[in-house]
């Protein structure tokens, strides 16, 4: 039998929780501030169904990452949030940043090389 190893192993724990495709992005962008819905949509970098953003928002708030909060007023108003465990994955993103820029520029260097 195969041992579980989500909630005790960070690595598989961090990868369960982070499986959407674009769940690192929409952590990234919440980072810098909260954001509605169509403007959160607006800003990533392809073409994604309302359905898709609103099923990956939904699974990043179950894992408590993002917080959605609904404002009572006509015509409906929702931003996301980062919880406060959502706050803590910025370093995480500084450091993905950085490894991303690092690799950017091996790309190129290789590249240039051929």
């Amino acid at each position: 039998m195969k041992k579980e190893l989500f909630g005790i192993c960070p690595y598989v724990t961090s990868q369960k929780i982070l499986t959407g495709k674009w769940s690192i992005y929409i952590l990234y962008l919440l980072s810098r501030g909260p954001v509605r819905f169509n403007e959160l949509q607006r800003r990533l970098p392809e073409e994604m169904t309302h359905a898709t953003l609103s099923r990956q928002l939904k699974q990043l708030e179950e894992e408590g990452l993002i917080i959605r909060h609904e404002y009572e007023q006509i015509p409906p108003k929702v931003e996301y949030s980062l919880s406060e465990i959502g706050e803590k994955f910025e370093t995480v993103l500084d450091a993905l940043e950085n490894w991303g820029n690092d690799y950017i520029q091996w790309l190129q260097k290789t590249k240039s090389n051929e």
